[in-house]
């Protein structure tokens, strides 16, 4: 086996990677030994330190910032068809250890050893975002690899994610494999939904917050809940599920607001259901003013901090939107506030709503705390894969 091209790091730039991280920056290339204009967006390397030791094997695109994603730390190893087939089915394992049925995340990125892919499981169908160019230009090796160790009768490539953008790959979606339905059924915790594939938010459902649900189910009976940014409901209809005496789901987006109802419906629960379509800020202020109260107040909203500089102005909009929420809570009622950001740390979240509790004199406890679920594992050495975050809190008035 040929001995693919090195990429060699500055002095004193290997100790992230000798403690596993999988990323070089670009400002860590030697580019006077190793100029980065040599090699091909996608191209395989071997990461060398200054001093010429093996770090890992990697692919390369030298026009972005993280130009190198490390995918394997033994010599001589290719990212190839053979080593997508061993990695999935590893990947496998772990999530029929976790999961009694097929519906989960089944490739989860640098976490599963596949940096910049993405699979997600609807039983015998696949949703696949592949974000780099080191996975793109063997995209066709990737469906063989999942035909040979899941063997689906449909595959979707849902590749029109902002990190494309930033790798300069073309956005699309299409079936890479058979006939790819619009909507697709899945059960997660005893409860059923229809998923839109190709229109819906990423790949359609988020699985990670599964544990979280099911958390929240175990508080719901009897209740009153109003979940924001519901999308299409998974935490209202699961709610409703687990015995809700009434769901109030609010999206910016009526069509999902529509399909939420339709998953109520689906479920024999939409007698329960309401949607009420709009900004959230906007929604949370117009039911304060007209005194509307709720047992419990999901929040599950986007990444409010999606950049590092991004950080102040985002962590003033969680405390805000927390805030908020808190004065829909009913007395002794539940708010659930959740983060995607993984620049916003869990102690940063939990700091905002104290915070929030504080301006409006709220007496906050915490009950549990919710993480990503065992789908999308963290990897040890790379914080980033650690992004998801939940607060279980009772709220009352200050004595």
């Amino acid at each position: 086996m040929s001995q693919v091209p090195a990429l060699r790091l500055k002095k004193q730039e290997d100790r992230r990677i000798r403690a596993g991280h999988l990323w070089v920056y670009s400002n860590e290339v030697d580019v006077k030994a190793t100029p980065l204009t040599a090699f091909e967006p996608g191209q395989q390397v071997r990461v060398e330190s200054a001093q010429g030791r093996f770090m890992g094997q990697a692919y390369v695109n030298p026009n972005t910032l993280i130009s190198a994603r490390i995918f394997s730390s033994q010599q001589n190893t290719r990212l190839d068809s053979a080593l997508l087939k061993t990695r999935i089915q590893r990947a496998l394992t772990l999530r029929e250890m976790a999961f009694d049925k097929p519906f989960y995340r089944l490739v989860y990125g640098e976490s599963d050893g596949l940096p910049g892919l993405v699979v997600d499981r609807f039983d015998q169908t696949l949703v696949l975002q592949i974000n780099t160019t080191g996975m793109d230009i063997i995209t066709d090796e990737i469906i063989a690899a999942l035909e040979e160790v899941i063997k689906p009768t449909a595959i979707l490539l849902r590749n029109d994610s902002p990190a494309r953008e930033q790798e300069q790959l073309e956005c699309y979606v299409k079936a890479g494999l058979g006939e790819v339905p619009e909507q697709i059924e899945l059960e997660e915790n005893g409860t059923r939904f229809m998923v839109p594939l190709a229109s819906g938010q990423k790949t359609g459902w988020y699985y990670d917050h599964r544990q979280n649900r099911q958390r929240l189910m175990h508080y719901a009976k009897g209740k009153r809940v109003l979940d924001m940014f519901s999308y299409i409901g998974a935490w209202g209809v699961q709610a409703l599920k687990a015995g809700a005496d009434e769901v109030v789901c609010s999206d910016a987006s009526a069509t999902f607001l529509e399909q939420a109802g339709e998953n109520a419906e689906l479920n024999g629960l939409a007698d329960r259901y309401t949607g009420l379509a709009g900004d959230a800020f906007d929604v949370l202020k117009a039911l304060r003013e007209e005194d509307e109260k709720f047992d419990i107040v999901v929040l599950d909203p986007p990444a409010f901090i999606k950049r590092r500089k991004d950080f102040k102005e985002g962590s003033q909009a969680y405390q805000r939107l927390n805030r908020l929420a808190m004065q829909v809570v009913s007395e002794g009622g539940m708010l659930v506030s959740a983060s995607c950001s993984h620049h916003m740390p869990a102690a940063q979240l939990l700091d905002e709503i104290r915070k929030a509790g504080q301006k409006k004199e709220h007496f906050v406890q915490v009950m549990e705390q919710g993480h990503q679920g065992p789908d999308h594992p963290v990897h040890p050495s790379m914080r980033e894969t650690e992004y998801l975050k939940a607060w279980f809190c009772r709220v009352s008035s200050q004595d």
